[in-house]
């Protein structure tokens, strides 16, 4: 099968276009057509179905898009890796982990990894559902539960618990409180339940609303817990390691938390020596040995 064809092929199935895609290729409409019409001829059926809109992929030109994806992705991989044979850390990085991790904790700490590497390019995927490592939807994952599919390399970075906080001008004004049943009297901030999220938080919101509590505010992700904390709406439930870097949260009811929830670092074993993953790898866990020290010294002030 032709390769070039092949590659004219999966440009089209892509854009949904003759012309669009001529213009990543860099080739004429007519040029194209003339390839993917020698492509079918070759295969012997129809790969597009053709109207006024668009182009919409046959069952058998699904099929063939399916493998020619397959092949684009493992070539990107390869082409990492030749790259990552140099010295110098340099290049595209795909970093995914939840929104609440990455936005409050990882990205306000990679200006000190772009120091080291200018030339790095980080596109930071936050979002909660768990993309594919081996079928190279990310290059590196940071995740709150260990990664059950195969053929990855694992390093668990730190634990963290769900536990409850206020601010300081909130807890003037509002009072602290000591108990659960306590709560009746303030409003909750937590995640929505329903929305994805680490099992061990959703439990401890579930049980936290079996007690009489009228007033809540629920968000999609800990950012807005957090900005609603800030803005002394309430008491919210967050992970712990926001206190870092945010001193004006009280940790109120100490004894209600969470259960321990492990974080995990993950890649593809074929990125192994990878020098961009390994940079980013010693990048986090540098800054999680930081995190571990500064929670220790803080931990021995307060006793």
């Amino acid at each position: 099968m032709d390769w070039d064809k092949l590659r004219i092929f999966h440009a089209v199935a892509d854009a949904g276009s003759l012309t669009h895609a001529g213009e990543s290729l860099h080739l004429s409409q007519s040029a194209v057509s003339r390839q993917i019409r020698a492509l079918e001829e070759s295969l012997n059926t129809t790969l597009f179905h053709r109207h006024a809109r668009g182009l919409i992929l046959t069952e058998q030109g699904e099929l063939l898009f399916e493998a020619t994806s397959s092949m684009v992705k493992r070539l990107d991989s390869a082409a990492a890796r030749i790259r990552d044979t140099e010295d110098e850390v340099f290049g595209e990085l795909r970093v995914t982990t939840t929104m609440g991790f990455g936005t409050l904790w990882l990205a306000p700490r990679l200006s000190k990894l772009y120091e080291r590497y200018p030339d790095l390019k980080i596109d930071l995927m936050l979002e909660e559902r768990v993309l594919d490592l081996p079928m190279r939807e990310a290059d590196v994952a940071i995740r709150m539960k260990e990664p059950s599919q195969a053929d990855l390399i694992r390093k668990r970075l730190m634990n963290i618990r769900m536990r409850m906080y206020a601010s300081r001008d909130y807890l003037e004004a509002r009072g602290t409180p000591e108990r659960p049943e306590d709560l009746a009297g303030h409003r909750l901030i937590c995640q929505n339940t329903a929305v994805a999220q680490v099992a061990a938080g959703a439990a401890l919101v579930q049980k936290l609303l079996t007690y009489d509590i009228p007033s809540t505010l629920t968000v999609n992700n800990y950012f807005g817990v957090l900005q609603g904390v800030n803005s002394n709406l309430g008491i919210g439930v967050l992970p712990d390691y926001l206190t870092h870097d945010n001193p004006n949260l009280v940790r109120v009811m100490p004894d209600v938390e969470s259960n321990e929830v492990p974080v995990f670092l993950a890649y593809p074993e074929e990125l192994r020596h990878s020098k961009r993953v390994a940079a980013f790898r010693d990048f986090v866990t540098e800054e999680i040995v930081a995190y571990r020290k500064s929670q220790q010294e803080r931990a021995e002030k307060a006793a």
